[in-house]
């Protein structure tokens, strides 16, 4: 075998060995939440559903208060778009691609929020955000 032939073939194997990366980080992104269950009356049960836990809890002045932490996350359509343009990107450059768009995919891996939600009788009555356009977006109060 000779040595173009041997280098064209180990170049094509590393690039099926690099693909992937970028395409498969970016279908595990996080999900998009629903800040919808952030609208006042919403129950409080549906909002730790949504968001998970809150990282702190507290009573005050008679009214809970629940502090979330969440990430906000991409939607099916657009991970699935990423990983596709990945993919396609992969294949063009014989997956010298992988050098860009895995960090490209490490950074753009969604927005940290941070709220704080007081209910009234187990019920969004305002939302305080403390971190995040996502959260500002939601604040109502």
């Amino acid at each position: 075998m000779n040595k173009k032939l041997f280098s064209f073939i180990s170049i094509i194997l590393l690039a099926f060995t690099l693909q992937s990366c970028a395409v498969y980080k970016a279908t595990e992104q996080p999900g998009k939440k629903d800040l919808s269950v952030l609208n006042r009356g919403t129950d409080r049960e549906k909002v730790i559903a949504e968001l998970g836990k809150p990282v702190h809890t507290s009573m005050k002045h008679g009214h809970r208060v629940d502090v979330f932490s969440f990430v906000q996350g991409y939607s099916t359509g657009v991970k699935t778009a990423r990983a596709l343009g990945h993919g396609v990107a992969d294949v063009m450059t014989m997956g010298l691609w992988e050098v860009v768009g895995t960090p490209i995919e490490g950074i753009a891996n969604g927005t940290e929020n941070k709220v704080k939600v007081v209910y009234k009788h187990n019920r969004v009555e305002r939302v305080i955000a403390l971190a995040g356009k996502q959260a500002a977006s939601k604040a109502t109060g």
